[in-house]
């Protein structure tokens, strides 16, 4: 329902951009490959947390500013 609703803004693909469930293409196992989806309506976005930090310190934070411009670069695209 979320890929006909066009709800799924992104997923975990390999390098190819073909999304899996291998641990290494997925690696928190997520349903469908899927990393991020959005409201009905598009205006909220929901994301895995950390999927990036799926081995060592799992579930520790890091210190620090991690500034990864998610918001900023998708209102430049759509200007």
């Amino acid at each position: 329902e979320l890929y006909t609703n066009g709800q799924v803004a992104s997923v975990y693909s390999d390098a190819d951009g073909n999304p899996g469930q291998d641990a290494w293409t997925n690696p928190n196992g997520s349903y469908c490959a899927i990393e991020a989806i959005t409201s009905p309506d598009g205006k909220v976005l929901g994301r895995m947390a950390h999927g990036e930090r799926y081995k060592k310190d799992l579930f520790r934070n890091i210190p620090g500013e991690k500034e990864m411009n998610l918001f900023k670069n998708g209102v430049e695209y759509f200007k």
